[in-house]
Order: C-alpha cells, then structure tokens, then sequence
C-alpha cells in the first residue's frame, strides 16, 4: 500500500500534497473521540462513513446489511461480560467466515455483487463495531472493557485468530496478509485486491510450480498507524512465522505492476490513514531502540519470481530506498538500496503501511532466528482500478465489469507468484 500520489511524484511533493487534500491540515491528527466513562462511545472516523450510499449500496447488494440488527439483538441479551465477549468474538468470525465462503462461492452471494469482492466484509465490520461501540448494557462496562470488546470483534472479523495449518507433514504452509481499503474520502467505492486475495485464498490448497502442495492461510489488518502501534501484526504473525514455509505481506501498490519490493525502512511518512490520523518518525516497535535496525529486506525469491510469467501484469524487483546517508541531513533516493549507516525515509515499497507490515513482518522473521530458512517479503498488487467512464466517485457505479475482471486478474496472478515463489522453498 503506498500512499496514491506516490506514483508519478518525487517524495519531495508527495507527502506535502497527501496531506493537504487528505488531512484537516499538513501533519494534524483526527484522534477517535474517548468514551464517556459508563456510557456508550461515539462513532469513529471510519464508522461515520457508513451513511454514505457507496457503503450502504455495496451492504445492500451482498446481503451483509442483515448482520448489524443481528448482532444488536444478540447483544442485548448479553447478561454478562463474558457472555458479551463471546457474542463480539462469535459474530465477528461468523462474518470472517461469510466473507470467506462468499469470495470462494460457497453459499448464498446475497446479492448481485461479485463474489471477489472485498468490501462487504470492511463496511459489515464496520456496521458490527458502531453496534458495539454504541451498545449500553445492563450490566456496568468500563471503557477498557468496550475496548476490549471491540478488539475480540475487530482480530475473528479479520482471520487473525483463525490461522490454522494442517498437522503433518507433505503439505507447504503459506502464510499470507492483505489490507482494508483506504483513501475513502476520496473515493467510498474504492476497494483493495490485498484484502480481496486474502479473502479468495485463505485455507486453499494450492499446487506449487515444482508440483507439491502448499497451503495458504490469510489475515486481513486495518490501515491505521495506532493499531500497528499497539502491536497488531507481531501479535498476528509471532505464533505462525515458526510453523510457516513462506510468508508474504501484501497491499496495493502502482497502477498496472506489481512490485517484489527489496527493502523495508523504519519510517513513518505520515499520510493519513483510515482514522485521518497522521504519523511521521521512526517505527515503533518493542524492543531497544538503539538495536533497532533502519532496514530489513525480503527473503523472498525475488529472481524466480520476476522471471516466471503468472499473468498479465509485469512483475518487478524494486530496489529503490529513500535514505539520509550516514553524516548527512538530506533524503537522496538510491535506486540500488541504501548505503551503511543511512537512515530510512522510504522503502522500496514507500513510508505508508505497506512499509511498516513489510518491515515489521521481517523484523519479526530476523528476531525469531528464522532469516535463513524462512522466505518472506512484500509484494505490491497493482492499483484496483474502475472501468473507463467508471472514475468520477460522485457519478460513478460502485462497480464495473474492468472493475470486476482487474480483481480477479490481480488475484489469479497473486497465486501464481505464490506457487512460484514456495517452489523455490
């Protein structure tokens, strides 16, 4: 996921210019109001946009709009703090599970809108976690127990507690991540083919270009600089990186390429994320910061990869960094990859999220002693784009025939780097 100006701009202009048409103004935050003690909380940033008709259409014409009033009801007969915390946690892995056999054809679409879809399963959570925030119960509830609420809802609604490998031995284990949409202010249609792929894939078993056998299991992370904060992806990733045989974080990248991007930097740039919150500096994680290192690469095949033909978008080695050389002051871009002692600006895969999964996924791989036997990187999808004539969010349909054939496109290739990419393992 890099932020979408970051296509044709030099750093230099992309930052100043996300912010302004993105953020309340260059480098502010828009934190979520703070629960009244005792009370209900108000609705996020996020959960306000759900009234808009993009989200209600893409609710209505999959059939997730029934859950919310489900949900509610269930709730309400919620007695207790346990009884409400398994109601959070059941009805979130239902609707991860809904999802999930909807984009692989099982059951009812519940709607005309494509099977490949990603974005009932963002709106749907959505709707889920307004219910709850906005929930009173009988019983006494303290903020710290709505949050943690909202947390058992918000990690079974993304597949994070619902990672599952086969036991034995025969089978390769794939593990595999997407992304929510974003830059929903510019555009309440958008979706993101990450989140999607991971939809599409999760618990599939797929042949490998060597002819064995993996398995593919997926989760599904916000696009917020607060939750990544608070350890999400480690809290995700730690129990499953030992077990697995390959990993790949995955998000949205370039319009029209993908990109296996060679190095990650511990740099915020600060674009607005989903919360419009802005966050700039270096990334936060656990640990010593001085032992923190600015850069970690992938271990992913990136050769065999590059030069396999998995669909009809090319495929590229993006060695591109932006550092401050050791004893300098000023960001230069280096096409080969940093130089010793740099700072990092900008991974090859830019200063947004995308980034930060990359390099906390693969800082997680180097602390667990796993560098050397467990392939791992980023990969960057290309742009999910609507059709010609499709592109004015104000007049355009939330979906289009070019819409629906570049996601299943960016899809099927997806697998195929994958099952390149775990021949190689």
């Amino acid at each position: 996921m890099r932020s979408p100006l970051a296509f044709a701009l030099p750093l230099t202009l992309v930052l100043p210019l996300a912010l302004t048409a993105l953020a309340p103004a260059a480098g502010a935050t828009a934190p979520t109001p703070a629960p009244s003690p005792g009370g209900a909380a108000p609705p996020t940033v996020e959960e306000a946009r759900l009234d808009r008709a993009a989200p209600q259409e893409i609710l209505r014409r999959s059939g997730f709009d029934r859950l919310a009033p489900e949900f509610g009801a269930a709730l309400t007969r919620a007695r207790t703090f346990a009884e409400a915390e398994r109601t959070a946690s059941g009805f979130g892995g239902r609707l991860w599970r809904k999802a999930v056999d909807r984009a692989q054809g099982r059951g009812p679409a519940g709607g005309d809108l494509s099977r490949s879809d990603d974005r009932p399963l963002y709106w749907a959570r959505l709707t889920l976690t307004r219910e709850l925030r906005g929930w009173q119960p009988g019983f006494g509830l303290t903020e710290e127990g709505r949050s943690r609420l909202l947390d058992r809802l918000e990690r079974s609604s993304r597949g994070q507690d619902a990672i599952d490998y086969p036991a034995g031995k025969g089978m390769k284990r794939i593990l595999l991540t997407g992304f929510d949409p974003f830059t929903l202010d510019r555009d309440t249609r958008i979706g993101n083919p990450s989140g999607a792929t991971a939809l599409a894939l999760d618990g599939t078993v797929l042949r490998t270009a060597d002819g064995s056998l993996a398995r593919v299991e997926t989760a599904v992370f916000p696009v917020r600089w607060q939750d990544f904060a608070d350890g999400t992806v480690e809290r995700t990733l730690r129990p499953h990186l030992p077990e697995a045989d390959l990993f790949t974080t995955v998000s949205q990248g370039r319009p029209g390429r993908f990109d296996v991007e060679r190095t990650n930097g511990a740099w915020r740039g600060g674009f607005p994320d989903n919360a419009n919150v802005s966050r700039t500096g270096t990334v936060p994680v656990a640990g010593d910061p001085a032992r923190q290192p600015q850069w970690t690469s992938t271990t992913l095949p990136y050769a065999a990869i590059t030069a396999a033909v998995t669909g009809r978008f090319p495929v590229y080695d993006n060695t591109s960094v932006t550092e401050v050389p050791a004893g300098a002051d000023t960001p230069v871009v280096r096409p080969d990859g940093p130089t010793p002692g740099s700072a990092a600006r900008a991974g090859a895969g830019g200063d947004y999220l995308s980034n930060e999964i990359a390099y906390r996924a693969t800082l997680l791989r180097d602390r667990l002693g796993l560098t050397g036997r467990l392939p791992g990187g980023h990969l960057h999808t290309p742009v999910l784009e609507f059709g010609p004539g499709n592109t004015d969010p104000t007049t355009g349909t939330v979906t289009d025939p070019a819409f629906v054939r570049n996601r299943l496109d960016i899809i099927a290739q997806v697998r195929a780097i994958l099952a390149v990419a775990a021949a190689e393992r």
